[in-house]
């Protein structure tokens, strides 16, 4: 994770500034920030540098200087927990949707930390917050056709460097007090590897026609443009039910079977729309709502962090099913299923 860490109340204090002659009611901003259930979020730089930034590029340049620290300890610690060598991976996905880079950032990655020249590289981008989830999957069905080889997904958002400082939206402003910055790497290993994690049974993709308003970027001049709409709890409550139940059946389950629910942390209303559509009491989700509480969303990265939260604090038996699941643009969902 970056090392600067700042509570709401700062950075709701540092916005206030910024906008002091456009925002006519400071007291709506707070009562926004104060709702997405965020006490402190993690920032790429120190918070007194963002009033510098006053372009794409600027703001580009520094997500790629900051990806590449931040995916270089991500992926190292990772390694290093799967007990595995950098020399061994097979293939990188690397996912982020707040900056881009050509070359991609596993190409500069693979320069500074001397990554295999063999590797297959793997950039994605625009899936938002589901590629977490949508990248393990893309990194199990390596290891399925390789089983003897290891796959790393890596996930960098740097969500304060989009940022936009000139929009007074409401959307722009609850993404002010909920988006955060963070890193999160994961080591899936094929059958003939020996690991300690849990063992990932299978995956699917849904995507949800004629929903592009629902979340996403507009890109402009400016860079990158909050879309986030208030009907995103009402897709939830339609589809993800189905969702759900259908590819639990397909694996001849139901949603009894799952003992632990690995959420992305989209927010309160996503949270409790998720809940609510399945049928969950919200201590279901208790890791997700711990890791939105001290972290915020970090789209792709925070799914990952709350898997992590899982395998070091809150291990389930043996046996035991869990459903990792996000949703992102599109609108789509990810799921996966793992038994630990």
């Amino acid at each position: 994770m970056p090392q600067w860490y700042y509570s709401q109340q700062k950075i709701f204090e540092t916005l206030c500034e910024h906008w002091k002659d456009k925002l006519e009611k400071p007291d709506v901003l707070e009562r926004m920030h104060q709702r997405v259930g965020v006490e402190g979020r993690h920032l790429a730089y120190p918070i007194e540098e963002y009033a510098s930034i006053d372009t794409w590029g600027d703001a580009n340049n520094r997500w790629i200087k900051a990806a590449v620290e931040l995916g270089k300890r991500a992926v190292t610690d990772a390694l290093e927990r799967a007990g595995r060598k950098k020399e061994e991976i097979g293939a990188m996905i690397t996912v982020s949707v707040t900056g881009i880079a050509a070359p991609s950032l596993d190409a500069k990655l693979s320069n500074v930390m001397g990554l295999p020249l063999g590797m297959r590289r793997t950039p994605i981008f625009g899936l938002g917050c589901v590629a977490g989830a949508a990248g393990i999957g893309q990194a199990a069905d390596y290891v399925q056709a390789y089983p003897d080889r290891i796959a790393v997904l890596l996930s960098v958002e740097l969500c304060s460097l989009t940022w936009q400082r000139m929009d007074l939206s409401v959307a722009n402003m609850i993404a002010s007090g909920l988006f955060a910055d963070g890193s999160a790497a994961v080591v899936i290993a094929g059958d003939k590897v020996k690991a300690d994690g849990p063992e990932i049974l299978g995956h699917r993709s849904s995507f949800y026609r004629n929903t592009e308003h629902l979340m996403g970027w507009d890109i402009s001049e400016e860079g990158f443009q909050i879309v986030l709409s208030p009907e995103v709890p009402d897709a939830i409550h339609k589809h993800f039910p189905t969702d759900v139940d259908s590819f639990l059946a397909d694996h001849g389950m139901k949603r009894s079977d799952i003992g632990t629910w690995i959420m992305h942390t989209g927010g309160p209303k996503v949270l409790d729309a998720s809940a609510e559509a399945l049928g969950l009491p919200r201590e279901a989700f208790a890791p997700s709502w711990n890791s939105l509480r001290i972290k915020g969303n970090m789209s792709s990265a925070s799914v990952l962090l709350v898997l992590e939260d899982y395998m070091q604090n809150h291990r389930p038996a043996a046996g035991t099913y869990s459903l990792l699941a996000a949703m992102g643009p599109g609108f789509c969902s990810e799921l996966v299923l793992l038994r630990w």
